[in-house]
């Protein structure tokens, strides 16, 4: 066991695509390391059961990998923290079991973590660079998975006001792109195109929804998909000879529906200080709307740095930290959870 003042904490997401392991020490980043799966590229999304394959063949390395770069010895470490849920049921089984098996043989306890909250208190993790959101603030959470509107009380406290009735943002834009020709993901092959283009060249549809915080965008992804269909027929070289502004006015459309819902909800909730956070928090438009509208509504706006946008171990174990001070510890009889509330 480590000295008293320093916790030290080995952390492991495998909820999706990308198998990841970090070392903290109490809310202080040592290693963080991800290793990619190549392979879904070919299929134009995730498969499953390839996925589960590759985290078993990647949790080992990555595991020594994440030691050897924060140069501790397993025996320092304090607790385990993991990815409990929600995610692919294949891929969430093989770091929950990699992370029962560790604690269990080094004796020490087990921290089962939410990946939605992990990406909200990401930007918890101590960085000289990044300044802390300040209670209650408001978190846009966006991934290929969820979108969300969470107001944050506190670590533990979150209340989802607004979310999406049927895609994930990250799906319209993946979606998107693949009507486009463009490769899987393809959300940032969008955002790299888009800005080369002109964001009101092309019109799309804002779809309603009946509580102002909810999100809906199947509708946007039809009216996409449409308009591609109907303007191809005209001129086959049409996404060709227009790609930098049809991407351009797909992004600031979906921008535009996102920043709609944040500012009825800091009006609806009083609440100026807003964070952004999960992997389509990467998007440059996205990042640039927000630091505008910091500016136009005097809001304190938080982004996080890049490589704890996506899904990352660091986010699990800055979680796993304030897990470990209040002591909320787990059973080896825990098992993962594909469908997780926050």
């Amino acid at each position: 066991m480590s000295n008293k003042n320093s916790t030290y904490i080995l952390a492991i997401e495998s909820s999706c695509d990308d198998t990841s392991v970090a070392v903290l020490q109490n809310g202080k980043v040592l290693s963080n390391v991800v290793a990619n799966q190549e392979i879904h590229s070919q299929y134009g999304g995730v498969v499953p059961e390839l996925a589960s394959r590759a985290h078993q063949q990647n949790i080992v390395p990555v595991v020594h990998q994440a030691l050897l770069k924060a140069a501790i010895d397993k025996k320092q470490l304090d607790t385990i923290a993991f990815t409990k849920g929600p995610g692919l049921m294949g891929s969430l089984l093989v770091g929950t079991s990699f992370a029962k098996s560790m604690a269990l043989a080094l004796g020490i306890p087990l921290i089962s973590v939410n990946h939605m909250q992990a990406h909200i208190l990401a930007h918890f993790i101590d960085d000289d660079k990044q300044s802390k959101p300040t209670f209650p603030f408001l978190c846009l959470t966006i991934s290929g998975g969820h979108t969300q509107i969470v107001k944050v009380n506190d670590y533990f406290s979150m209340e989802i006001i607004g979310e999406t009735l049927d895609d994930a943002v990250g799906e319209a834009f993946d979606k998107s792109a693949k009507i486009l020709g463009l490769p899987y993901p393809g959300g940032p092959f969008i955002d790299k195109y888009a800005q080369l283009g002109n964001p009101k060249a092309y019109e799309f549809t804002h779809p309603k929804t009946k509580n102002k915080l909810d999100f809906s965008f199947s509708g946007l992804k039809t009216g996409i998909l449409r308009f591609i269909q109907k303007n191809v027929r005209e001129n086959e070289h049409f996404i060709k000879e227009n790609l930098n502004d049809i991407c351009a006015s797909i992004q600031h459309t979906i921008t535009a529906i996102l920043m709609t819902k944040l500012k009825e909800a800091s009006k609806q909730t009083g609440i100026q200080h807003i964070a952004i956070a999960g992997g389509v928090s990467a998007n440059t438009g996205i990042r640039n709307a927000l630091m505008t509208a910091e500016k136009e509504y005097n809001w304190k706006t938080y982004i996080p740095k890049f490589e704890y946008t996506t899904d990352n171990a660091a986010m699990i174990g800055i979680v796993g930290y304030y897990k470990f001070l209040e002591k909320q510890f787990e059973d080896v009889s825990v098992t993962a959870m594909a469908r997780m509330k926050m």
